[in-house]
């Protein structure tokens, strides 16, 4: 993606670089696999019998500040119970460290679910599953091959 960036002419870093695009979808691919796992189902595939009336909830916007990218805005899932603590990025956390290593590590490296795994917990001393881990990678595997190859 990297090559490609640069055959294109865009840029890595800025405002509307390779690297803060990225940062933006992990985070937020994260965000909704946690989501994910704590009401129970996928977006819209929810069980009618699921015993619970906790759901997602739309979701709220939140600026960010990076090491290398600055600011970035993603948008924070929401639960209808409130109860939703995310791990990635707390509630009231505006300042993340280790997240633009943690993108390159995911990208660049093609390290294993257990490693990403273990490199989560040692970024952000958040224990995340390896199915968790793999299905992060697989979306914003998807979104980074879409984004590769849109119209310029």
């Amino acid at each position: 993606l990297v090559r490609m960036a640069a055959e294109r002419g865009l840029s890595l870093t800025g405002p509307d670089g390779l690297l803060k695009q990225f940062t933006k979808t992990v985070l937020e691919t994260a965000l909704n696999e946690e989501m994910t796992e704590h009401v129970g189902h996928e977006k819209h595939h929810a069980e009618p019998d699921r015993g619970t009336s906790n759901v997602r909830n739309g979701s709220r916007s939140k600026t960010v500040l990076t090491e290398a990218t600055g600011h970035v805005e993603i948008d924070v899932p929401r639960d209808r119970d409130g109860t939703f603590e995310p791990v990635i990025v707390k509630k009231h956390q505006r300042r993340l460290t280790g997240v633009d290593e943690m993108v390159l590590s995911l990208y660049a490296h093609g390290l294993t679910t257990g490693e990403i795994s273990a490199h989560f917990a040692q970024i952000y001393g958040a224990q995340v599953s390896k199915e968790t881990i793999s299905r992060i990678t697989d979306k914003v595997s998807e979104e980074m091959a879409s984004w590769a190859n849109r119209p310029l």
